[in-house]
């Protein structure tokens, strides 16, 4: 599904919602979700636990100033335990406050009727909405979404590997 404002992609994946979400949780295998060469690594490993908390990750772009390299302060919006987690895109300004680019990242999984081989299954939702991103700094970046309509579908496929392996 995909708006002017938002994107979304679900896909079933073959794993529990705790093994999913666990995955999400851990800043330190955000690669293992992105389908690009964007998501490096996380500056500190410590796994999400909670709205509030900011996660930093090292990223590459080769749009971005200088030699491509950049990092990204992520705020945590939304926190439910193997349901839903999202955060907010930022980076830090001069007095060392997050500042967010208004664009989200979230994912909301749910587990359906065990299948009938008795595997689990997560039904996993990706949503990249960009609905609070002001015009100077979606000017800035060179419109929105930054990236192909498929991509909420390879991240997805991405996230399915990486959990399955």
């Amino acid at each position: 599904m995909t708006t002017d404002e938002f994107m979304a992609a679900m896909r079933t994946i073959a794993a529990t919602p705790v093994d999913v979400f666990a995955l999400l949780a851990d800043p330190a295998r955000h690669r293992e979700t992105e389908p690009g060469d964007w998501v490096r690594d996380a500056v500190a490993p410590q796994p999400i636990t909670g709205v509030g908390q900011v996660f930093v990750i090292n990223m590459f772009h080769p749009a971005s100033p200088g030699d491509g390299h950049y990092v990204m302060h992520n705020v945590v919006t939304e926190f439910d335990q193997d349901r839903v987690i999202a955060w907010r895109p930022g980076q830090l300004d001069e007095s060392g406050q997050v500042r967010t680019g208004g664009w989200l990242w979230r994912y909301e999984l749910a587990a359906p009727n065990i299948a009938p081989t008795g595997s689990p299954r997560t039904d996993v939702t990706l949503t990249y909405d960009w609905s609070h991103t002001p015009d100077p700094v979606r000017r800035e970046i060179g419109g929105l979404p930054p990236f192909e309509p498929g991509f909420l579908d390879e991240s997805l496929a991405s996230l399915e590997r990486a959990v399955t392996q």
